[in-house]
């Protein structure tokens, strides 16, 4: 507890920036379809501004309804990331509705502005496709049109065991207590969670980052944004951009990304409220297109009330849901996300007064050597009430260091695939501290596969997330 401490493809500026991405998964190379070869309502095809794939691209007219539909074809069902190019030379969000074969995937996809009509860029939804013919139609949702729409690549993955955990699972939904994939199934998310950003932002890189989604295997990254302690408060801009940045990394590697507002001290959430309105706004903003996101907006709340979380939870929710409808929120519990058990209370204070807000899960953290059976139990229970999500745990002390307790950390991950928790472990850096996965010095040059430069707890923590969840898509 205490310690001290919808996919967007990448351009060739960020290929450079991130490094090459190598192949991954049962996917097969994305196929294009010029807009200009597409069925077109209300608009016409052009080629007076440069930089546009094949013979031109289709310019919307300036109402709602305008539409571009392709036709596509797919070998085999499956899961198609399907990309738009498009280029929006105004200051103002041309959104559109994309639907494949009749059903809406996304409602009101942001098209926001790239700087001229010639700069053009790529947003990337996932969407199940049939084998044989599909339609996919882009329509405009305001009387502003939609963006100049240069083409859409369609990349099919077949699901179970093939593919990124984002290319198979899609955007992820709370159904009852459990966290649900697109196709409604139940999964169970593993991976890491990296230091603060302040401290540690050199452990995380093209390399290291390959490492934890090809070797390692993970499904998520947890982008652990300290508030204070020389952290997000001293400089803002440069700490939102650290987050962009790692969204980014992930996106481009299938994994799922927890943004987390890792506010510890001051443990009453309010006190950061109105920082966390800025930042969680500006994130929501720009990344709403991606089905890939999960945001915690308390990291551990402590020494303050179940109600006054919950008070913060509802006033902060609501400004995330005006710029981003879809995306899972997380929400800490009391006493260092204990569901309150640190301080002598139980899960039923959260079951009984729940957070008034929908697509939403409780936190709860735990450290094996400090957190026994109590705590444990105090999980299983809520599990079967309320969706529960471990954000964080480690296999040592509460302090995130000292010896560690595999036997109770299993006794943990034991229940959690048994009640599909999804957990991200603490922490993907080269950190003096047991918690820490890697030896002093790896960073930044590694090596990060493999286990040579790992502690005990990296060795083992890898291994168990190197056994995925079977992500069922039927």
């Amino acid at each position: 507890m205490r310690h001290l401490v919808r996919t967007l493809v990448l351009t060739a500026i960020f290929t450079l920036l991130l490094g090459p991405l190598a192949p991954v998964g049962a996917g097969v190379a994305a196929t294009r379809y010029e807009a200009e070869n597409a069925t077109i309502s209300q608009g016409l095809v052009e080629s007076n501004h440069a930089g546009y794939s094949g013979t031109g691209f289709a310019n919307y007219d300036n109402v709602t309804g305008s539409y571009v539909q392709f036709t596509v074809n797919a070998a085999s069902a499956g899961t198609a990331a399907i990309t738009l190019r498009y280029a929006n030379g105004t200051t103002v969000n041309r959104p559109m509705a994309i639907a494949v074969n009749g059903a809406t995937i996304s409602a009101n996809l942001a098209f926001n502005g790239t700087g001229a009509w010639s700069t053009w860029a790529s947003t990337t939804v996932s969407a199940p496709v049939n084998a044989g013919t599909n339609t996919i139609r882009a329509t405009a949702t305001t009387a502003d049109g939609g963006p100049n729409l240069d083409y859409v690549d369609v990349e099919v993955t077949t699901g179970g065991g093939g593919g990124t955990p984002v290319s198979i699972n899609g955007q992820l939904r709370v159904c009852g207590t459990k966290l649900c994939n697109q196709y409604g199934k139940p999964i169970q998310l593993r991976g890491m969670s990296t230091h603060g950003l302040q401290w540690y932002y050199q452990c995380l890189n093209a390399a290291s980052l390959d490492a934890l989604a090809r070797d390692w295997n993970a499904d998520v990254l947890r982008i652990s944004m300290y508030i204070q302690e020389d952290g997000y408060e001293t400089n803002p801009r440069l700490f939102t951009d650290r987050v962009h940045n790692l969204i980014e990394m992930a996106t481009a590697r299938g994994m799922y990304a927890i943004v987390d507002w890792h506010m510890l001290t001051p443990g009453d959430p309010n006190y950061n409220l109105s920082r966390a309105k800025t930042f969680f706004t500006e994130i929501a903003q720009r990344h709403n297109a991606k089905n890939n996101l999960l945001y915690e907006i308390a990291n551990e709340p402590n020494e303050v009330a179940w109600s006054r979380v919950k008070s913060y939870a509802e006033e902060l929710i609501p400004v995330i849901r005006a710029q981003d409808p879809d995306t899972p929120i997380l929400v800490g519990t009391r006493a260092w996300s204990s569901l309150g058990v640190s301080d002598g209370a139980t899960e039923t204070e959260v079951i009984n007064n729940p957070v008034n807000a929908t697509n939403i899960m409780y936190t709860f953290h735990f450290y094996a050597a400090s957190h026994g059976t109590e705590y444990l139990n105090a999980l299983s229970r809520a599990a079967d009430r309320i969706p529960m999500f471990v954000s964080e745990f480690g296999t040592q002390t509460a302090s995130g260091d000292g010896s560690n307790n595999f036997t109770r950390a299993q006794q943990y991950l034991d229940l959690m695939a048994q009640k599909k928790i999804s957990w991200t472990n603490w922490n993907y850096s080269d950190d003096s501290r047991s918690g820490a996965v890697f030896t002093g010095g790896t960073c930044p040059n590694g090596s990060f596969a493999g286990t040579a430069r790992l502690k005990p707890a990296g060795v083992w923590v890898r291994d168990r997330i190197r056994t995925p969840d079977d992500f069922p898509t039927s």
